[in-house]
């Protein structure tokens, strides 16, 4: 509903005025040639009845709509359930427009639990948008109550019944609790409007998730809103019309409350505020509106009296407004509609009084509208048709209107027995659903060539506030009457076009009476659709998507895009999290952990735009195979649509200054791309629970061939390590002079990590004396208590070695991983008093000044030789390889819980080494040269039967 788009009483007579026209007796257009008859020819007012009622479904307000007849509805504006009972401080404000000496004098019937609020929660949306208007809501109602009472047995026989009254008490269950009565039973207050249009027509979207400030505006002595009253008893006398028979309490009450609000309204006369969008010129036609409605349900003829009074030949009631005199007349070139009812009073009027007036001024209206030819012959005052034969009174809105008149039209069949007024309003209802040049039809959703974009935010479901977002609308607001043609049969079928395309609770109020009188004397054949409206396709309605922002050797830098598009109904959530899941195995192979990652947030959208940052955690453990996750928590913060989170995981170098982060092997990297992509890899969380995504496995379960136990292992490949040398450093003056010193490193170029308590290095050399030796490490980067020297005599020398100095490292010293190496060990070995020859030391180079390979220079792992040439000559025992079992840290020749009870006594620290020698190589089950959680992670499978061969066994 725009600002400005309902006219004016005064307006609007002044634009009838000039709508004169001559006789027109062309028939409805019906070019067959442009029609399909699988779409515009299927006339049935059965099933437009039934859809037309979906449409209230569509525009209902409050507490218990979700799980209702249309899945994309929920409840919405719960916070109309508690209107601050304050005066407001301006439109726009919290609170109510009565004063404050006004709530302090009422205060006890207008807040009777005292709890400073009022509860206006429900009622119906005006239009697109989501104000509850007084003028349209109270015109609604009655018409529909109105259209039901003159046709009921259309609902019935066509199983429409129960849904109607559904509507209908939906409105009058809103009237009932927005009238506010002292002790006595007096209207103190009626709120006739919640929400400020100003306000609201800056949001476009589900009323579900609209949040924003709606004032409330009453009737009250202070601020008199008899046309709002009004309507509204009028409404509510038909209800107790309606229901009597078959809700007798319930009747009773509307028809109390009904009396309450005439009276009220007669008393403080005057119309209410709109701010603009739904203003009145006057009210005396909805009092005579009230009044008719109120004598058909009491029988007391003071209710005409109000209306039709005369003294003196001077109409005193509220008929004087349009008729001065008796000597007088009326035509009535207007319609019923939301602003002006003297329509309906007249439909209802003349069969009460049977009065040649009201009878003249009933039926005169009609053939205006229906050209019809007139009692008068000489009375050629006809409402103009467009060329295709359609009548519009005006463009704003234009079926609404045309639905109105033909409302009355039938109501007069029934009264009268004309049928030639009903073959009209069937001819207008026909060109409405399709029989038009345009080949359209203006009911959403009843055929293929419906209106497809009515100017509705819930049907049109934007996520980013805008019209033309998405291009086409989410959901199909079934049964909507859309504004209609201008006079020229011209329409655009377009959301931003509230001319032609507004849809609103008085549309479609004159268009389903309408129906129902057509379906009485045109349509008693035609039969509603079965299981209707049809389930809307399922959705995601919780996803992620991913970009690719960056990635390198050191980080992978992605955006993370978290959706709620709930849509049945629309919702936000409060407690949402993601997880990116990933590898740091070819880290920990090369000595580092995860504290070696480093999560960083390159931008949270949440905190640009929506209050604030969102929480961000980890690395977080998953399992023991290396795979962790950060995690992403929006838990402080209500989502809908989308939130956009970049972060980078960066891994750190390691001592030797380089890098090991690879994202190839990463759960949640799988598919992402440099555009945003789906990805069922990057889980949600809802409220706890997994809503979206998979998780990765934990653990890896590769079923083979169970092995013997106590089969000896097969033989690992040997690690390849290499010897990187160079003699000597920095002179620092006597000291030092004729000592054998050099500068060494240990290479892994193997694929796996090398415990560093496994490997043992000798230099070789001749000590040329029998003196006592000593050796100092000047510089090494392992802890200096974990790595200890040996000076070990060679029991068959050979001329360049009678000795061996061994380099070994004890538990705890690290390891060096695959593309790194050990880090400078700065040795330096000396005797008293005498220097050392070093030209005939094996192992010495003196063209090293810089780093060369010295393979001289041997390495052991486990006492085994990997790498460099001994001197020749000199005869080292080939290690026999361990006869031992993995798993068997015991010894005991066997695989069971006493070796799963063992591990975890070791690695709890409850025990400081195994008792078996080889325990802990028997313990190294994922062959990577240690012991640790890791094998007891493995060991629990095997025993629990999810892997049935180890690691190092593949």
């Amino acid at each position: 509903m725009k600002k400005g788009s309902k006219i004016r009483k005064v307006q609007a007579v002044f634009l009838a005025i000039c709508i004169f026209g001559t006789l027109f007796t062309a028939p409805a257009y019906s070019e067959t040639t442009t029609t399909d008859a699988t779409t515009v020819n299927d006339y049935n007012f059965a099933k437009a009845l039934q859809m037309s009622l979906y449409f209230y479904d569509a525009e209902k307000c409050g507490r218990g709509i979700t799980d209702g007849r249309l899945e994309w509805r929920g409840d919405c504006h719960l916070e109309d359930e508690a209107v601050p009972l304050i005066p407001m401080e301006s439109k726009e404000s919290p609170g109510t427009n009565m004063s404050q000496a006004f709530i302090d004098k009422y205060r006890e019937f207008l807040d009777p639990d005292n709890n400073g609020t009022l509860d206006q929660g429900g009622g119906m949306h005006d239009a697109g948008d989501h104000v509850k208007f007084g003028l349209p809501q109270g015109y609604a109602a009655s018409t529909l109550e109105w259209g039901f009472y003159e046709f009921r047995q259309a609902f019935i026989d066509k199983g429409l019944e129960d849904h109607m009254i559904e509507i209908l008490r939906w409105f009058t269950d809103y009237f009932l609790k927005s009238t506010y009565m002292d002790a006595d039973g007096n209207v103190i207050a009626f709120c006739y409007q919640v929400g400020n249009g100003d306000v609201d027509h800056s949001y476009w979207g589900p009323p579900e998730l609209q949040q924003q400030v709606r004032p409330a505006f009453f009737a009250t002595s202070e601020n008199p809103a008899a046309d709002q009253c009004a309507n509204v008893s009028a409404a509510l006398s038909i209800s107790y019309l309606n229901f009597k028979d078959s809700d007798k309490e319930y009747a009773e009450k509307c028809l109390t409350t009904a009396k309450a609000l005439y009276e009220f309204a007669k008393k403080y006369r005057g119309t209410g505020y709109s701010g603009g969008y739904y203003g009145s010129a006057y009210d005396d036609d909805e009092m005579s509106w009230a009044a008719v409605w109120l004598n058909i349900a009491t029988g007391n003829k003071q209710y005409i009296d109000d209306i039709v009074s005369v003294k003196d030949g001077k109409y005193t009631g509220y008929m004087k407004k349009i008729i001065v005199n008796e000597q007088n007349h009326w035509q009535n070139i207007w319609v019923h509609s939301w602003d002006v009812v003297w329509g309906g009073v007249f439909a209802k009027l003349a069969p009460i009084t049977n009065t040649d007036r009201d009878w003249y001024i009933f039926r005169w209206n009609n053939e205006y509208w229906a050209s019809i030819q007139h009692e008068n012959a000489s009375d050629t005052a006809y409402l103009k048709p467009s060329p295709a034969g359609f009548k519009v009174v005006n463009t704003w809105g234009s079926a609404r209107y045309n639905c109105a008149a033909q409302l009355c039209c039938l109501v007069y069949r029934k009264y009268t027995g004309r049928e030639d007024f009903s073959e009209w309003a069937k001819g207008q209802m026909e060109y409405i659903m399709g029989n038009n040049p345009l080949n359209r039809c203006y009911i959403v959703g009843y055929a293929e060539n419906s209106a497809k974009h009515p100017h509705h935010r819930a049907a049109h479901g934007s996520k980013t506030n805008s019209m033309e977002v998405p291009t086409e609308h989410r959901h199909t607001l079934w049964g909507a009457l859309v504004g209609g043609p201008d006079a020229e049969d011209v329409h655009e079928d377009i959301t931003t076009d509230y001319v032609y395309n507004e849809v609103a609770i008085d549309y479609n109020a004159g268009f389903v009476g309408a129906l129902a009188g057509l379906c009485t004397y045109f349509g008693q054949d035609q039969e509603i659709l079965k299981d209707f409206p049809p389930k809307e396709d399922p959705v995601d309605v919780y996803y992620t998507e991913a970009m690719l922002e960056q990635e390198n050797k050191e980080r992978t830098q992605v955006t993370i895009k978290l959706y709620n598009e709930s849509v049945h109904p629309p919702h936000r959530e409060g407690d949402m999290k993601v997880r990116y899941y990933f590898d740091i195995d070819e880290m920990l192979d090369a000595g580092q952990t995860v504290d070696d990652v480093e999560l960083q947030i390159m931008y949270d959208e949440n905190d640009s735009s929506y209050g604030g940052p969102i929480k961000y955690s980890g690395p977080f453990k998953w399992d023991d195979t290396g795979v962790y996750y950060v995690e992403f928590d929006w838990s402080d913060y209500e989502v809908y649509g989308t939130r956009n989170i970049q972060f980078a995981l960066i891994g750190a170098q390691d001592s030797n200054y380089k890098f090991h982060w690879d994202p190839t092997n990463d759960w949640s990297r799988q598919g992402i791309t440099e555009e945003f992509v789906k990805s069922k890899y990057i889980p949600v969380y809802n409220n706890g629970e997994l809503v979206f995504g998979s998780e990765p496995p934990k653990g890896v379960a590769t079923p083979t061939a169970t092995p013997d136990p106590n089969a000896t292992p097969t033989p690992q490949e040997k690690p390849s390590l290499k010897v990187m040398y160079k003699y000597g450093y920095a002179d620092d003056g006597i000291e030092g002079v004729g000592d054998v010193k050099g500068i060494i490193k240990v290479l892994n170029n193997g694929k796996k990590p090398v415990d560093l308590s496994t490997v043992s290095i000798r230099y070789w050399y001749t000590k040329d004396s029998n003196s006592s030796q000593d050796y100092v490490f000047d510089y090494i980067k392992v802890d200096a208590e974990k790595v200890e020297g040996n000076f070990v005599e060679i029991s068959k020398p050979v001329d360049t070695a009678d000795s061996y100095f061994d380099i070994s490292f004890k538990d705890g010293a690290g390891v060096i991983g695959p593309g790194s190496d050990s880090g400078e060990i700065q040795f330096r070995i000396s005797q008293q008093g005498l220097p050392y020859s070093l030209s005939n030391d094996y192992s010495f180079n003196a063209d090293a000044e810089g780093y060369i390979e010295n393979s001289k220079i041997t390495v052991y792992v486990n006492s085994e030789l990997v790498y460099g040439i001994e001197p020749d000559g000199v005869t080292t025992p080939t290690p026999t390889p361990a006869q031992y079992v993995y798993g068997d840290v015991n010894g005991d020749g066997s695989l069971n819980s006493i070796d799963f009870g063992v591990m975890r006594k070791y690695l709890l620290g409850m025990i400081k080494e195994f008792s078996y020698e080889n325990g802990l190589k028997a313990g190294d089950v994922d062959g990577n040269g240690m012991f640790n959680s890791l094998d007891f992670a493995y060991m629990r499978q095997y025993m629990l039967g999810i892997i049935s061969k180890f690691p190092v066994q593949k």
